[in-house]
């Protein structure tokens, strides 16, 4: 018999971690090639791991609700085959108590980032000590929520956004005892992570848990706030033209075609259209590079009763419109039918927010991290216009809402892109534009 090692998988390009919502199996469980062994959460999907080989759970090495590094062993499987082949190296940390001492005439091994106090470095998961690292946190200092103590993630993230990191207590024993009693320490006790707000609650009140999917969008949300310094900008376009031709056309296309010619379908060409013009929309901030991406590929938002999907248009701008209705419609089915997959959100350069089908004239969106921009398409309202030539009249008026990162985006590239994809959405005509 040989054993395995399942790792946790790569889930998105910009995804380093995941996080162990539940286990469909248990050791002693047989499992074919490409079963289904767990629930995964990242900040962009939940997706389930598959099992790489046919046979049985030996040991399963992460816990539920904990989170560890792309990479990282979470469970093996016993195969059949030759010797066992596994090396004591392959073997995860033990985790140790909290309280345990070493041995006498022994020293304890630090941990990499800082001396531990009464804990073992093998509590920590990559993740863990990265943002640690990253923020100067002294793990010797966090209480940690986990099972049997252990720090997770969130512990460390509720750490950052309080802005309070936990300080050293200064020892009693450096006052005399006079003075230590009449007098404070020099040091606050250690700041105890937030915990969440104590929200008095009434008969009648419905408490609603959590879900891994609105968990991630949250942390996604509060990531890009975080980081990113958004700016706003807006422009509203006529769109009379656009809307006469698409209702010349709707009709014969659904017969045609089985699927409905929609206006948004026309604001996602325009927008792929004008990132080529202007690439450097289509970019991402990366630290100490800023990356412009050669493909533009579209996300788009679809909404469910409890969550928010962003699927993936790719290269979007050799598509025609018949092509991006199409492939609007089918994403919006695979979402609501809940058969769409992580490949089919990933790699995405830049969002587009169909604001308008719940009626929005102007909103702010919060930028698809690590995209540079996202722009909301706003309802499509009849409104009076004044004309160049001084008159007034009713006309098909449209809100585009740009939010942008402005550490990779300055406003006249921003207002430059806006202007291009208004010129082209305001020239659409039968005689200009073709939707196949």
């Amino acid at each position: 018999m040989a054993v395995e090692s399942i790792t946790m998988p790569q889930l998105g390009e910009s995804v380093t971690e995941g996080t162990i919502e539940k286990w469909l199996v248990k050791p002693g469980d047989h499992v074919e090639k490409y079963d289904s062994l767990a629930e995964v959460n990242t900040d962009k999907v939940t997706a389930e791991v598959p099992s790489s080989f046919t046979g049985t759970i030996k040991e399963i090495i992460v816990e539920e609700g904990q989170t560890v590094a792309v990479g990282e062993i979470v469970c093996k499987i016993e195969t059949e085959g030759g010797g066992e082949a596994e090396q004591p190296a392959a073997q995860p940390a033990k985790e140790e108590p909290a309280n345990e001492m070493p041995a006498a005439g022994s020293k304890k091994p630090e941990n990499p980032l800082k001396k531990e106090k009464g804990k073992a470095a093998g509590r920590y998961s990559p993740a863990v000590l990265r943002l640690s690292q990253d923020h100067d946190i002294d793990l010797s200092l966090v209480d940690g929520s986990g099972r049997d103590g252990r720090i997770t993630r969130k512990d460390i993230q509720a750490i950052i956004d309080s802005g309070e990191k936990p300080q050293p207590q200064a020892p009693a024993q450096q006052q005399p005892a006079a003075q230590a009693a009449a007098a404070p320490t020099s040091a606050p006790a250690p700041a105890p992570a937030p915990a969440a707000p104590s929200i008095p609650t009434a008969a009648g009140d419905i408490e609603i848990p959590v879900t891994g999917v609105r968990r991630a969008i949250a942390n996604n949300m509060l990531k890009s706030v975080h980081e990113a310094p958004h700016a706003w900008t807006m422009v509203e376009v006529d769109v009379t033209q656009l809307v006469q031709y698409r209702d010349s056309l709707k009709a014969d296309f659904k017969k045609k075609e089985g699927f409905n010619l929609t206006y948004f379908a026309f604001f996602v060409k325009a927008v792929s259209q004008a990132l080529k013009e202007f690439p450097m929309m289509n970019s991402m901030w990366a630290g100490d590079k800023i990356v412009q991406k050669k493909d533009i590929n579209i996300s788009i938002a679809v909404a469910t009763e409890d969550a928010l999907y962003v699927p993936v248009i790719r290269q979007a701008d050799e598509k025609t419109i018949k092509g991006i209705g199409r492939e609007i419609t089918e994403l919006a089915g695979k979402v609501r039918s809940g058969k769409l997959t992580s490949a089919e959100m990933q790699g995405g350069t830049f969002t587009v927010n169909n604001t308008g089908s719940f009626g929005s004239v102007q909103s702010m969106g919060i930028i698809n991290h690590p995209q540079a921009a996202i722009l909301q398409v706003e309802s499509i309202v009849k409104r009076p216009v004044v004309m160049d030539n001084g008159m007034i009249a009713v006309r098909d008026m449209v809100n585009l809402c740009l939010s942008l990162d402005h550490r990779v985006l300055d406003g006249l590239v921003a207002g430059n892109f806006l202007a291009r994809v208004k010129e082209i959405l305001e020239s659409v005509s039968p005689e200009t534009t073709s939707i196949y």
